[in-house]
């Protein structure tokens, strides 16, 4: 079976795809699997570690929302999952390949969205960035701190997600830049949706290219990046379309992001703040994968890895139990 679908990538993929066959592998040499794919096992790995399951409690945008519909980390990342699967699709890349590095790419992030990124980055001398803590929970604290031993291809892609990285191969790119039209375009129907926001408002430019529903500008941006790329030896948007996702982008942050995360700011660095002193102080009360961390990174990067672990609601559930007084105690 594995080798019909190496027979089929070489047949099929662009000259410019990265072959399953030519992965330069893993850190720990394992038995093959006979019937998938070295980055088919790791999509696999990734949907059925712990910190997968996490995703469905944190924070994308809005915390706690009254209501079912709101995107959450793990609706998010499906979400990016699937744009980037189409893109590779109609660019003839390895659909396997972008779909185990848009599931990983949000696994290190924090309780509480980047509110509570921007917290740990501040608070912990070791520093914090989400990416860089995804590329950890896949490296070093899954399975009891073994790793999932994931491939090299699959790890760059998940460190280089953002803006700021630098892609290896054509399929990180892809979910770089699924994860922008992901997050842009479905976190406009969550803003309208909360009342942060009115259809009206959007930015007539952007919108007139991308479309007024969802589905469209989605649409709108994957036709713009075939259209581009197609037979090429890159992924990018046109320079037109590229100039409206910055501009819608740039819109969501003045007056979505920084107003939603105004609203949980103070709860957030109230509560990781002092979960973070509680455990520096006390690093025995950790648990013991966490303790073994500390062992061979420290005390800060352990109380990091903790925190950054949690849902949102095991964050506050546990803040309560250590610094709210229960009913009748002395």
């Amino acid at each position: 079976m594995k080798e019909k679908i190496y027979e089929r990538e070489r047949a099929y993929l662009s000259p410019y795809a990265q072959l399953s066959e030519n992965t330069r592998g893993r850190v720990r040499e394992e038995e093959p699997c006979h019937m998938r794919t070295d980055f088919q096992r790791d999509r696999d790995r990734i949907i059925y570690s712990k910190a997968f399951l996490r995703l469905k409690n944190k924070t994308q945008v809005f915390f706690a929302p009254d209501g079912d519909h709101y995107m959450s980390r793990l609706t998010h990342t499906l979400d990016v999952s699937q744009i980037a699967r189409s893109l590779a699709r109609c660019l003839c890349l390895n659909e396997d390949l972008c779909e185990a590095i848009a599931l990983g790419h949000d696994l290190g992030h924090t309780p509480f969205g980047h509110v509570g990124e921007r917290v740990l980055d501040r608070i912990a001398p070791c520093g914090f960035h989400h990416y860089e803590q995804s590329l950890r929970v896949v490296d070093k604290l899954e399975k009891d701190g073994k790793g999932l031993n994931l491939t090299y291809e699959v790890k760059s892609g998940i460190l280089n997600h953002t803006p700021a990285g630098t892609p290896e191969t054509l399929e990180a790119e892809v979910v770089r830049l699924a994860d922008l039209i992901a997050y842009i375009n479905h976190d406009i129907e969550d803003a309208i949706r909360a009342g942060f926001l009115k259809a009206e408002q959007l930015p007539k430019g952007p919108i007139s290219l991308l479309g007024h529903a969802t589905s469209e500008r989605i649409n709108s941006a994957i036709l713009d990046i075939y259209g581009e790329s197609y037979g090429k030896p890159y992924v990018k948007t046109s320079e037109k379309m590229g100039e409206a996702l910055r501009e819608l982008r740039a819109f969501m942050f003045r007056t979505v992001y920084e107003q939603a995360n105004k609203l949980i700011q103070e709860s957030a660095e109230r509560m990781l703040g002092a979960l973070y002193t509680y455990f520096a102080e006390r690093p025995e009360e950790l648990p013991p994968l966490y303790l073994s961390v500390m062992e061979e990174d420290g005390t800060d990067r352990a109380v990091c890895d903790y925190l950054s672990s949690m849902s949102d609601r095991y964050a506050v559930n546990l803040f309560k139990r250590l610094f709210v007084p229960r009913e009748g105690s002395v």
